[in-house]
């Protein structure tokens, strides 16, 4: 399993309620991210995550993470994002 994987499925079973999709990705040089998907339902986002995958070209990014309800999520350890390098741009 990758690591890449072994995030996605960490975010999956671990024990906070919400799961969160986050789709990244580049348009006319500007870097975009987006919440695609949300649910409390991890075989949901686990199903869901694996269309959105399956289907999607090598320029779409997605990560799943999975956060508890009314926090500042800008105050927990690892909070929902995708990095977007200066390559990205190019």
């Amino acid at each position: 399993m990758t690591e890449y994987m072994k995030m996605v499925e960490a975010a999956l079973t671990d024990k906070q309620p919400l799961k969160l999709i986050l789709k990244g990705w580049v348009e006319e040089g500007v870097g975009i991210v987006a919440v695609v998907y949300a649910t409390t339902d991890s075989n949901h986002a686990r199903n869901r995550f694996e269309e959105l995958t399956s289907a999607a070209n090598e320029d779409i990014y997605y990560m799943v993470y999975s956060v508890p309800f009314d926090t500042d999520l800008t105050q927990i350890g690892h909070y929902p994002s995708i990095a977007i390098s200066k390559e990205d741009f190019e």
